[in-house]
């Protein structure tokens, strides 16, 4: 919700046509995200939650990252964007969605 402004301006950009606006927000505000919001989560984990929160990532975590890292290098390398592009995120938002859903009970069988 924080990020909500700058979603919808992103959208208005792209819809004018201005994709390295577009892009440059939305890469800007998922930077904002991963550098400012999760660690000030942790620390805020230690008065709020009963057990305090890490930046330990799982290797699922990891290479889900690295997915999402590659997948909007590859969309955003060329300046310009396609119906076929918006599927592929899409497409990975979705077995994203779907791997970690299932991921729990792939952890627990193994143990």
């Amino acid at each position: 919700i924080g990020n909500a402004a700058e979603h919808s301006t992103a959208i208005l950009m792209a819809r004018e046509n201005r994709m390295d606006l577009s892009l440059g927000i939305a890469v800007g505000s998922s930077i904002q995200i991963a550098l400012f919001v999760a660690p000030l989560l942790v620390v805020a984990s230690y008065f709020l939650a009963p057990r305090p929160m890490d930046l330990v990532f799982t290797p699922a975590e990891v290479m889900a990252s690295v997915l999402a890292v590659a997948i909007s290098a590859q969309i955003a390398s060329d300046g310009e964007s396609n119906w076929f592009e918006g599927v592929q995120l899409l497409a990975v938002y979705v077995i994203l969605g779907i791997a970690f859903y299932f991921l729990p009970e792939m952890a627990a069988g193994q143990k």
